[in-house]
């Protein structure tokens, strides 16, 4: 264990998990560092995941143990590999930290914190805590570990999108007319081609939304087919890519949707640039990946169906400057909450808050301390 920072403590935590065991290295499947305040022991824990994103050293840890709390940046096996990712999988090694906290760390309230993508996660972690509803990806067998995971007991949805599938499908270049080839391109719905805008029509909008949705289905129709062929081989999945997914109409016109974002703007900043780059979200997946986290139609990552099962109390923060996730996210996402005490914040900041993170800790703590004292 070590220091952080001013009277705040830092402990690695290495576990086991209940589907995979240890690398061959040595290293755990389930890792992640635990913040506290020196002293004793925090009655109340935050557990942060993603999908792939390694949240070990979180942005919000130390702020918030600064406010007497643990807070657990926990990575199931799929940080930094998310084209392997599965559901199930994910949701059984979160259990395997929020149990940590409970049975280790002494917690005797957890928050759930799902952040920029790990809404939806985090989402459907309560969700199959409370409601279990999640299946096997297709030809997978179930993962009894999901059966009986502990619930948190408060929700906070930070900077959050509304679901993977949502997400890639809102992002991605629906122009690209052969999945094998980066460049192929329909002028007609090519959204950096001057003549299409922006501003971009409302009648161009919606051909762009429509083919955006096509798209999707069509990888879900090749993934499905090819599985199918899959079963008469040695092989049981395969390995694709999926090019150009940093092309969402409001990154380019701030026009649609307007909010206090930055025009012409990803998070890997120009979206021309970024769209034809290789670092994008889905660029590499698996056939069952890519049904468990992307496609419309059979990912279970979609925020909204969990949502309806959260009935603890629940915080909704939005970043009105977000790059990514806009005020329409951020209303959905409070609309399908289920709980009876939801609360929503704004806060004037880009998706990664560099400039109000005290401001945003002080928010929830806040929150937090009113829901714990009454």
């Amino acid at each position: 264990m070590g220091e952080a920072g001013s009277g705040c403590l830092r402990e690695f935590v290495g576990s086991p998990s209940p589907l995979v065991g240890r690398a061959g290295a040595g290293g755990h499947p389930c890792q992640g560092v635990y913040h506290r305040p020196v002293g004793e022991p925090p009655k109340t824990a935050f557990i942060a995941a993603h999908y792939d994103v390694d949240f070990s050293e979180h942005y919000m840890a130390e702020h918030l143990a600064a406010r007497g709390y643990g807070f657990l940046g926990w990575n199931t096996r799929f940080r930094g590999n998310g084209a392997y990712f599965l559901l199930d999988h994910a949701l059984a090694e979160i259990g395997v930290g929020v149990r940590w906290l409970r049975e280790r760390a002494g917690a005797e309230q957890v928050v759930l914190l799902g952040n920029s993508g790990g809404g939806s996660l985090m989402a459907a972690y309560q969700s199959q805590a409370v409601a279990p509803t999640i299946t096997p990806v297709a030809g997978m067998r179930p993962v009894p570990a999901i059966e009986d995971l502990p619930p948190g007991d408060l929700f906070i949805a930070l900077a959050a999108h509304a679901g993977r599938p949502e997400v890639l499908t809102a992002w991605m270049d629906p122009s690209v007319t052969d999945e094998t080839d980066a460049l192929s391109v329909d002028p007609s719905l090519d959204p950096f081609d001057r003549d299409n805008g922006p501003p971009y029509s409302a009648e161009f909008q919606a051909r762009y939304r429509a083919a955006q949705r096509a798209r999707n289905e069509r990888i879900t129709d090749w993934a499905l087919g090819r599985l199918d062929e899959l079963k008469e081989t040695r092989a049981r999945d395969a390995l694709f890519t999926v090019h150009r997914t940093w092309a969402d109409l409001r990154m380019i016109d701030p026009t649609i949707e307007p909010s206090d974002r930055k025009p012409n703007r990803c998070y890997l900043g120009d979206p021309r640039r970024a769209n034809y780059g290789v670092f994008g979200i889905a660029a590499l997946c698996t056939l069952r990946s890519w049904l468990s986290m992307w496609s419309l139609r059979t990912s279970q990552c979609t925020a909204a169906r969990h949502l309806a099962r959260v009935t603890v109390p629940s915080l909704v923060i939005h970043a009105t400057a977000d790059e990514g996730v806009h005020d329409v996210d951020a209303r959905a996402i409070v609309g399908a909450l289920a709980a009876p005490d939801k609360t929503v914040e704004r806060v004037r900041d880009g998706h990664y808050l560099l400039g109000s993170r005290p401001e945003v800790a002080d928010m929830i703590d806040s929150w937090v301390r009113a829901r714990l004292t009454s």
